[in-house]
């Protein structure tokens, strides 16, 4: 099949040819027909293979047949749960559109930038705005941008969005927009209770499962390496070196560990930086753009801030620590082995972890093999890094740490307890909630400039 054959506009498909795409993937050979008839859709397909066009070319062709006069109204509402994933939607809509006549105007919002500037554009109008769910209620709130004539609604990486900590910001949106609308969801996984969940959302929806539910791609090869707790850090400079990792991508469950392990590779002499929740857009943006070119060698992040990061035939996947939530396994690993590519995932495994690991091969329905690491020596990587300076063992959550240092530990870990409010680098130690990524939870008020949004330069050529 090709793409010609899905109904798609002369214009989308020599934008879709320049992209360097022939063959529909599965999912968009399944999505985009019934995105075309106005169908709503319940879509899930393993990451990296294509759910963002097979959303994004419907809706363009839809709309640039329905041009509008005077300014434009908000026609298509496509929400994400992180920054990361917003720009990169953007960036898709922006370079399949970009050939439509009349041109369809785009915009993208989303917390950690200022808001004025984004005031400003959609005060101009925009036919499709991709969103995080925080911000623009932001918006609605200052009356900067009104949702009663959305025509699609589409929540990507959908079991994020739906999960309990963005339901509430999700209602409030659902109040917003016409109750006769296109509603499309996509993800990489639906837990049974997401469906139910979505069936509520969706009037007969075309459901797509163009693979085993919650599996991972087979091009991926994956590899458990087990190793007690103090020695992980040593392990993992030995495997980047051992096996000459030149681009990676580490996984950790804390913003607080996504640090200490970036300043210990650092200290290890292997590039590294950090993203996540607490980092600021601009470092953020730096982080991914160096990892993109290659500067940085190994990227360290958090699940919530990791959606959306799409690097071309990204080689190598690393769990420093093992997800709580096995489905975050496969939109790990997923970041690897994109559009047929192969690659490889390793996940170091400690004794309390072991729990974790069987709800992982109980979700992807298979053991992940066991491999041992040739001529590892702990001791040495660990003398190493301590006469450099770092520190390879973990001495605590930030709270514990602070609760033993001399004055104001006890005030600043109440701030800690809070969920993470603080911006920037201030908060280390809080675990990666969804709703936090660079926004305020709903119900909450910000203070001072938090709560910026904006565009920015992103990781991937139409970037996750």
């Amino acid at each position: 099949m090709s793409f010609s054959e899905l109904g798609l506009a002369p214009e989308l498909l020599r934008a879709v040819e320049a992209a360097g795409y022939h063959t529909p993937s599965p999912i968009q050979a399944k999505a985009i027909p019934a995105c075309l008839e106005g169908r709503d859709v319940l879509a899930a397909a393993q990451t990296g293979t294509g759910k963002t066009a097979g959303f994004t070319l419907p809706i363009l062709q839809r709309l640039s047949r329905q041009p509008v006069d005077g300014r434009r109204p908000v026609r298509a509402l496509i929400l994400t749960p992180t920054r990361e994933l917003a720009a990169q939607v953007h960036d898709s809509v922006e370079k399949y559109g970009a050939a439509l006549s009349p041109r369809l105007e785009s915009d993208v919002v989303y917390g950690g930038v200022k808001i004025n500037p984004q005031i400003n554009r959609l005060r101009e109008g925009v036919d499709i705005l991709v969103a995080c769910p925080g911000r623009l209620l932001d918006l609605v709130s200052q009356k900067a941008v009104r949702l009663d004539q959305v025509e699609t609604l589409v929540l990507d990486e959908a079991d994020r969005m739906l999960d309990m900590g963005f339901i509430h910001d999700i209602r409030k949106i659902l109040k917003l927009v016409p109750q006769q609308r296109q509603t499309l969801l996509f993800s990489a996984t639906f837990s049974s209770e997401i469906r139910q969940l979505a069936d509520k959302l969706l009037h007969e929806p075309v459901s797509i499962d163009v693979a085993p539910r919650n599996t991972a791609a087979e091009t991926v090869e994956q590899s458990v390496y087990k190793v007690d707790k103090p020695s992980k850090t040593a392990l993992l400079v030995h495997l980047i070196r051992q096996q000459q990792l030149e681009q990676a991508l580490v996984f950790t469950a804390t913003k607080h560990m996504a640090n200490r392990v970036t300043k210990n590779l650092q200290k290890a002499g292997i590039t590294a930086a950090a993203i996540h929740g607490n980092k600021s857009q601009n470092a953020r943006t730096s982080a991914l753009n160096g990892f993109k070119s290659g500067e940085v060698r190994i990227l360290v992040a958090t699940d919530v801030a990791a959606r959306g990061i799409d690097i071309a035939h990204l080689p190598h996947v690393i769990n420093f620590e093992l997800p709580n939530v096995p489905a975050d396994y496969v939109h790990r690993i997923g970041r690897t082995g994109r559009a047929g590519a192969s690659g490889s995932a390793m996940s170091l495994v400690a004794p309390d972890e072991r729990d974790q690991l069987k709800g992982i091969e109980r979700l992807i329905g298979k053991p992940v093999p066991v491999h041992e690491s040739e001529d590892f020596d702990a001791r040495a990587v660990q003398e190493e890094l301590t006469s450099a300076g770092g520190q390879t063992e973990d001495p605590g959550p930030p709270g514990q740490q602070r609760k033993n240092r001399p004055g104001g530990g006890q005030r600043r870990q109440r701030a800690g307890d809070q969920g993470g409010r603080q911006q920037g680098n201030r908060s280390q130690g809080n675990s990666e909630q969804p709703r936090r990524e660079g926004e305020r939870p709903a119900r909450r008020r910000r203070r001072g400039g938090r709560g910026r949004s904006g565009g920015g330069n992103h990781a991937s050529s139409g970037n996750s």
